[in-house]
């Protein structure tokens, strides 16, 4: 079986020399570089799976190394690595045209899953959902009875949140264009409509906060992403 090729990009040397190790002794292969102006090149030879960029690097930094990657190619993964609550990093990194992102200090199973996650997602269509209950992490979600419950809890969804809900799990882990939001629930997407879709992901952000592994990030100018 081919090895996964992991570009991984970090000026931390003791803990890259570590994730480096760690990705190879579960069978990836890594080409790690410190230096930004030294990336391309890399890549170039390359050819990885998936970049695993850290955001915090001297002289360039995640996000311009990323840019230049897209340059070249719209549809390697890349995982952004970031310092633990700075959520401006994520929405900037899905921006740029990330596809996940892991928060320091994180576990190597936690990044091994985020690498197979964003390799399973790569250019993936919307997930059709079953007839019956769907698991979005501790919950499940009984879209047909409108449904959503934690436990023996059940909450009852209007139909606009009903789908709403559908929709960001039919599409979760991807980047949701905010008028294909607009028009899936209101058929425009006017001003007031617009308006009335804050509302309703807040709603939802509400329904699932009793799960902190759930997150809808908004992306400024762009639209949602819904990670699981």
């Amino acid at each position: 079986m081919r090895k996964i090729k992991v570009l991984y990009v970090e000026d931390e040397l003791f803990l890259g020399k570590i994730v480096k190790e760690s990705l190879e002794s579960r069978g990836f292969e890594v080409v790690m570089e410190n230096d930004g102006a030294k990336v391309l090149p890399s890549f170039t030879k390359l050819r990885p799976d998936v970049c695993v960029l850290d955001v915090m690097l001297p002289n360039k930094d995640g996000f311009e190394i990323a840019e230049e990657i897209r340059g070249l190619d719209k549809e390697v993964p890349i995982l952004f690595v970031t310092a633990k609550g700075r959520t401006e990093d994520v929405v900037r990194g899905f921006t740029l045209g990330g596809n996940d992102y892991i928060r320091k200090p994180f576990s190597m199973e936690e990044m091994i899953v985020r690498i197979h996650n964003t390799l399973r997602s790569k250019g993936g269509a919307a997930v059709a959902l079953s007839d019956g209950p769907v698991s979005i992490g501790k919950y499940r979600f009984l879209w047909k009875r409108q449904v959503l419950a934690l436990g023996d809890a059940e909450r009852k969804l209007s139909f606009r949140e009903n789908e709403l809900l559908k929709f960001l799990y039919a599409h979760r882990d991807k980047v949701i264009d905010r008028k294909d939001v607009l028009q899936l629930l209101w058929g425009n997407d006017s001003f007031f409509n617009s308006r009335n879709l804050d509302v309703y992901i807040t709603k939802i952000r509400s329904y699932l906060k009793e799960d902190d592994s759930l997150e809808i990030i908004t992306i400024k100018g762009v639209g949602y992403r819904f990670i699981l």
